[in-house]
């Protein structure tokens, strides 16, 4: 929901820094390894019981995670390259949780598991439809500038970013985030299956 805003926000900064990698020779696919690697570094520091230092990584992959796509542009985007983007991308978001449930497994694994389940539904009901609209042709309008069609929904890149903070933040109420989230999730997953429905239905 967030997204769309961001994009535009964040849009001539990751340009101008993309600008710079591709003048040094730094492709696309090589960001997008080495902000996935900052995630699971954002991972391993919440699972040790550093959450600020994990927030800290974790806010560097993201800013990572924006910059392959503007450094793709300005280059040649690949079917490759949105292929390792979105995988890496749902692994970073799985890592988070399960690093909450390690650091403090009586506290955190339940709450943890809701979320990972909730994410495997947005992101099933995200890549089935990908897959489908493919298939037909159809083209994102909100999200053309993405490799694959983006459908958005209530719980989109920018809230899962927000919602990971408040957890680095006040770890103490991991609980409270992931159930909150895990229900925004639903609803997202809820308005996908209908909207993917009508929008396949012949």
């Amino acid at each position: 929901m967030l997204d769309r805003a961001a994009i535009a926000l964040l849009k001539p900064g990751l340009q101008r820094l993309a600008r710079v990698l591709v003048r040094a020779g730094i492709g696309a696919d090589a960001v997008t390894l080495f902000g996935f690697a900052l995630g699971l570094g954002a991972a391993a520091a919440i699972a040790l019981g550093a959450p600020l230092a994990g927030l800290a990584l974790l806010l560097a992959s993201r800013l990572m995670d924006g910059l392959d796509g503007a450094v793709a542009r300005l280059t040649r985007p690949t079917d490759r390259g949105a292929f390792l983007d979105i995988t890496l991308d749902f692994l970073f978001y799985a890592s988070i949780p399960l690093a909450f449930a390690v650091a403090d497994p009586q506290a955190n694994a339940l709450p943890a598991a809701v979320l990972l389940a909730a994410f495997m539904g947005t992101g099933s009901s995200f890549l089935a439809f990908a897959v489908l609209a493919e298939r037909r042709g159809l083209k994102s309008e909100d999200y053309p500038q993405k490799g694959l069609y983006y459908l958005g929904g209530l719980t989109e890149a920018g809230e899962t970013l927000i919602c990971f903070v408040l957890m680095c933040l006040w770890p103490q109420h991991f609980a409270l985030w992931a159930y909150a989230f895990a229900l925004l999730c639903a609803m997202t997953i809820t308005s996908r299956i209908v909207g993917g429905w009508h929008a396949l239905r012949v």
